[in-house]
């Protein structure tokens, strides 16, 4: 893998605007019309989400991150894709340098709700 250059520097007001937490992921479930998109329903400890992802052609069984803490962005903006809204987005690591991606998970298990920073 060839690195990809740092980006621009940002100030730490900017980075702290950004909320990531930790959510369990708790269930994996089809889109049936889209050839990508799951739909992930996570716990946040206080509430649950729907957050759409793109990991359907990454993995195999998608249902195997059921049951996984995952870091997730939790303040933008909800987006539709595919007729549904899709309210955060998971924090993974690979995807923009072009290898499979994997979770970005918790060392070990923290309550879910606990943020990034």
């Amino acid at each position: 893998m060839q690195q990809a250059p740092i980006k621009a520097a940002v100030s730490a007001d900017l980075l702290n605007q950004i909320d990531i937490r930790v959510g369990t992921i708790e269930e994996v479930q089809e889109i049936p019309k889209s050839k990508t998109l799951v739909r992930l329903i996570v716990n946040f400890g206080d509430h649950k989400r729907t957050i759409l992802s793109g990991m359907k052609q990454e993995r195999p069984n998608p249902k195997e991150i059921e049951g996984k803490q995952a870091l997730f962005v939790v303040n933008l903006e909800p987006r539709k894709m595919m007729g549904e809204v899709s309210e955060g987005m998971l924090f993974d690591l690979g995807y923009a340098d072009g290898i499979t991606p994997v979770l970005a998970t918790p060392e070990k298990p923290v309550p879910d709700g606990t943020r990034a920073g």
